[in-house]
């Protein structure tokens, strides 16, 4: 667009705003005196060309697969192949898990998420006195190979993805995943999958942690190095946006926050002497799918852009998949209701369909009932469904990244870089993520953005469907799943009968060699897969690791 062109549209734009829109806005006022999404970006009433789309565009938007990845990381994206369809399920004991996945794969969910129990999240078996009133509730109860054994029991794991919700004891339940392939007969190098493995945003957002962050970050480079070398199709991190985001952050605060957590490992592997174009290309993300749908897709195609960049000029990775921020989304449940839970499914429709025009490669949606209970058999298949319909009827997937070229989806892309980057130069300032959460900045943050939240709601300027307007005077009762505590009585009937069966002079042999490892700088990924396989449990393992390093304790905020 010429000099010229450019004050010919802009004149014609003030003639407008001045004439017709004038007049019509003395009639009919605008519903609220300016417009904002949800990271306080303010939303003009209409976006048109700047002038310079042409001299910017092979930089800040380029094409499908090559650098800056603005409009996704492979060449055709859903043409080629729709996003891997996981639902998250995991609950009570690890047969009625092992069903559910069965019952999943059997309606055409193309990969496994597996969620576990509070006791397996945080290192303890399912008879310690911690794990009481917990076993099984929002997730499977695994505390030894046997457990793991049962779970993927019927489930070839050369021919599935699976996606494990885990991060403090991560490496166990690596250990435990990579043992039952090889009784499988598995192709090690075939194996795919993500273990979450991010322990920084536990800290941050989620409280799941035991170690402090230092030896939590050696057991992550300790992963990185040996899946290097062992699982080459494993993605060995799942940097997560998603629990910052649960927890009340904006979407530019998502953005900020993660890459700073992605920044922070890269960091501590090339300081453990890995390479970085060795590593790299297996990082994965995982973001969160909130209802404002441009902001969600400028999000995810800001994130893609930043990151290459990041990559490319911080840390100097030559190889291009090296540059590439592959992502997993889940859909928001902090925006699911109990009021009227089938108001849901729109919710969950509108998340998904961000995702799907974001350029996610990995999606769970979910359930209607989720803020009732963990979801019914009925509700998962409808979730599932959901993706099925945006995949197959909506034709989003036929071209790649649709919006683009959007002017208001442009400009949200352009505003959450700009200020996601700037948030990550100032925890650059502080030192990096490790030393920004010990000073409580994400923490301050997140609580900060998620009080404004909550005010925007009780005043009714944010609109809760079901919430805080368009109240139902009477609600049908529905139908929820409850975990029977007989869960817990039967896991640890099941660890007393294994532990008087095993060979425990050489489970204790192999306990000492993890503590030895872990007071060491021996990779502890090969002697935590021996113990593994003599069936020590989770909680012995992680007590060895409590007894060598400590427990973290939080400051209040």
């Amino acid at each position: 667009m010429s000099e010229i062109d450019k004050q010919k549209l802009q004149q014609s734009f003030t003639e407008w705003e001045t004439g017709a829109l004038a007049k019509f806005i003395n009639k009919v006022k605008e519903q609220r005196p300016e417009f904002k999404t949800d990271s306080d970006i303010k939303v003009d009433r209409l976006y048109i060309p700047k002038g310079t789309e042409t001299q910017t565009y092979p930089d800040k938007l380029g094409f499908p697969g090559v650098y800056p990845y603005t409009r996704g990381v492979y060449p055709t994206m859903y043409r080629g192949r729709y996003w891997t369809m996981r639902q998250y399920a995991g609950f009570g004991s690890a047969e009625e898990s092992n069903q559910r996945y069965h019952y999943l794969l059997n309606a055409g969910q193309t990969g496994l998420s597996v969620a576990f129990d509070l006791p397996t999240q945080i290192g303890y078996d399912s008879d310690h006195a911690f794990a009481e009133g917990e076993v099984g509730k929002v997730g499977v109860a695994i505390s030894s190979l046997q457990d793991m054994e049962v779970l993927f029991k019927g489930i070839e794991l050369e021919k599935v993805s699976t996606s494990m919700t885990i991060n403090a004891t991560a490496a166990v339940l690596l250990a435990f995943y990579v043992t039952i392939a090889q009784q499988q007969g598995a192709d090690l190098s075939k194996l795919s999958g993500t273990i979450q493995n991010d322990i920084l945003k536990e800290y941050i957002a989620r409280g799941t942690y035991i170690y402090p962050p230092q030896p939590s970050m050696r057991l992550i480079t300790d992963i990185f190095a040996w899946c290097k070398e062992n699982l080459p199709s494993w993605n060995t991190i799942s940097i997560s946006g998603y629990h910052i985001r649960e927890a009340g952050s904006t979407a530019v605060q998502e953005v900020a926050f993660t890459l700073s957590n992605g920044i922070a490992y890269v960091a501590a592997a090339m300081q453990a002497g890995l390479d970085v174009d060795d590593f790299a290309p297996r990082l994965a993300f995982f973001f969160n799918a909130h209802n404002n749908l441009f902001e969600e897709v400028g999000k995810f195609r800001a994130a893609r852009r930043l990151w290459a960049k990041i990559m490319k000029e911080r840390f100097g990775a030559k190889n291009p998949k090296s540059l590439m921020l592959r992502f997993h989304t889940q859909t928001a449940g902090s925006t699911l209701t109990a009021q009227q839970p089938d108001n849901n499914v729109v919710r969950v429709t509108l998340q998904a369909l961000s995702a799907a025009l974001g350029g996610t490669q990995s999606l769970h949606t979910n359930s209607s009932d989720e803020a009732l209970g963990l979801p019914t058999e009925n509700s998962a298949r409808v979730a599932l469904r959901t993706q099925q319909v945006i995949a197959c009827e909506s034709g989003v997937t036929e071209t790649v990244d649709p919006l683009a070229g959007s002017y208001f989806v442009e400009h949200l892309t352009d505003e959450i870089h700009t200020k996601a980057e700037a948030l990550i130069s100032k925890i650059d300032a502080m030192g990096g993520s490790v030393p920004a959460i010990e000073q409580g900045f994400f923490q301050t943050e997140i609580a900060a953005a998620a009080y404004r939240a909550q005010l925007a709601i009780e005043k009714e300027e944010q609109i809760i469907v079901g919430v805080n307007k368009y109240k139902a005077d009477f609600e049908s009762p529905h139908e929820i799943l409850k975990v029977d505590p007989k869960v817990g009585l039967d896991q640890a009937k099941r660890l007393q009968e294994l532990r008087s069966t095993r060979d425990q002079s050489r489970v204790n042999e192999l306990l000492s060699r993890i503590e030895s490892a872990a007071r060491g700088n021996d990779n502890l990924m090969p002697v935590i897969l021996a113990a593994v396989r003599r069936y020590a449990t989770l909680g012995e393992i992680s007590d060895v690791l409590r007894n060598c390093w400590g427990e973290y304790q939080s400051e209040a905020v």
